[in-house]
C-alpha cells in the first residue's frame, strides 16, 4: 500500500486532531456539553463523533481519570440524536500503550477487589451506537483491550498490538483473556497472553481481529468515512444489527437466529422501514429519519 497525497477530507480530519498548546483542557462539542482533560471530542463529518485519547506524554496510558471521561463522553454521544457512529483513536505513536502502571502498582488485593477495580473500563461495550477503533502506533495491554471493545477495528499497517501483562506478574483484566480468543482463536490467544509477545497489524488482520489495514496517515480518515456511511442509514436498524451480532455471540445458533428474527420483525413497525422499502420500490434515495 502506498502513501497517498492527503485528500481534502484528510486535511479536515487532521485539523480536528491538532492539539492546541495553550491548555490541556479543551471544550467539547455540544453533544457532550463538557470539557475534558484527557480526551478530545470533535465532529469531523455529519453524524460522526471523533473521540481522541489525549495523554501524549504518557503514550495515552489508560488511567482512571481518562476512563471516567471516556465513559461520560460515550454516554453523552449515545444519547445524541445527531450522532450515528463514533470513531475512537489515539495519536501516531500510540492508540493506548497500556494501563497507567504507576497508578496501580501499589494497590492491594483488598482494595482492588472491594472496589471492583477496572470494571468501569468495559462500560463502552454498553454503547448502542457503532464504535470504530482507528489504531495507530501501540495498542498494548489495556489499549489492546480497549480496541477489542470496539465494534470495528481499522489499523495502520505499522500498528502493534499485544497483551504483555504476564511480564508484570498479572493477567489482562479488562477482557483480554475473553475477547482475544473469540477474535483470533484459543491457541493463538493462549500463546500471545502466556508469552506476552506483541503482534503486528498484519497478523491481527490475517487472524480476523482487524477489519482493514491502511497507511497510518489514512486510518482516521477511513474510519470517519465508514462511520459517515453508517450514519446515513436507518439508525434503528443499525442499533438492532449491532445488538443482534453482539448478543448472538453469547447464544447458541438457534437462539441467536430466533433473536435476530424478532428484531427483524420489530423493525417493520418503524418509519425507516417504510421509507427504505418505498424508496427501493420507487428507485429513489431513502431519506431516513432514524425513527
Amino acid at each position: 500500500m502506498s502513501f497517498l497525497r492527503p485528500t481534502l477530507r484528510a486535511r479536515q480530519i487532521a485539523a480536528h486532531l491538532k492539539t492546541p498548546s495553550v491548555s490541556p483542557v479543551r471544550l467539547m462539542s455540544t453533544a457532550s456539553e463538557q470539557s475534558y482533560e484527557h480526551i478530545i471530542v470533535t465532529h469531523p463529518a455529519p453524524r460522526v463523533a471523533l473521540v481522541t485519547l489525549n495523554r501524549p506524554k504518557a503514550l495515552n496510558a489508560l488511567c482512571n481519570a481518562l476512563i471516567a471521561e471516556l465513559n461520560t463522553a460515550f454516554k453523552a454521544l449515545d444519547r445524541d440524536d445527531n450522532v450515528g457512529a463514533i470513531v475512537l483513536t489515539g495519536n501516531e505513536k500510540a492508540f493506548a500503550a497500556g494501563a497507567d502502571i504507576k497508578e496501580m502498582k501499589d494497590k492491594t488485593f483488598a482494595e482492588v477487589y472491594k472496589h471492583d477495580f477496572i470494571r468501569s473500563w468495559s462500560e463502552m461495550t454498553q454503547v448502542t451506537k457503532p464504535i470504530i477503533a482507528a489504531v495507530r502506533g501501540y495498542a498494548l495491554g489495556g489499549g489492546c483491550e480497549l480496541a477489542m471493545m470496539a465494534d470495528i477495528i481499522y489499523a495502520a499497517d505499522t500498528a502493534t498490538f499485544g497483551q504483555p501483562e504476564i511480564k508484570l506478574g498479572i493477567i489482562p483484566g479488562a477482557g483480554g483473556t475473553q475477547r482475544l480468543p473469540r477474535l483470533i482463536g484459543r491457541s493463538r490467544a493462549m500463546e500471545l497472553i502466556l508469552t506476552g509477545r506483541n503482534f503486528s497489524a498484519q497478523e491481527a488482520y490475517s487472524w480476523g481481529m482487524v477489519a482493514r489495514l491502511f497507511p497510518s496517515p489514512r486510518v482516521v480518515e477511513e474510519a470517519v468515512s465508514t462511520a459517515e456511511q453508517i450514519g446515513k442509514v436507518g439508525g434503528l436498524a443499525v442499533k438492532a444489527a449491532k445488538e443482534a451480532i453482539n448478543l448472538g455471540e453469547e447464544m447458541g445458533l438457534s437462539e441467536g437466529v430466533k433473536f435476530e428474527r424478532r428484531l427483524f420483525h420489530g423493525l417493520f413497525s418503524t418509519a425507516d422501514q417504510k421509507e427504505g422499502m418505498a424508496a427501493f420500490a420507487e428507485k429513489r434515495k431513502a431519506q431516513f429519519k432514524h425513527e
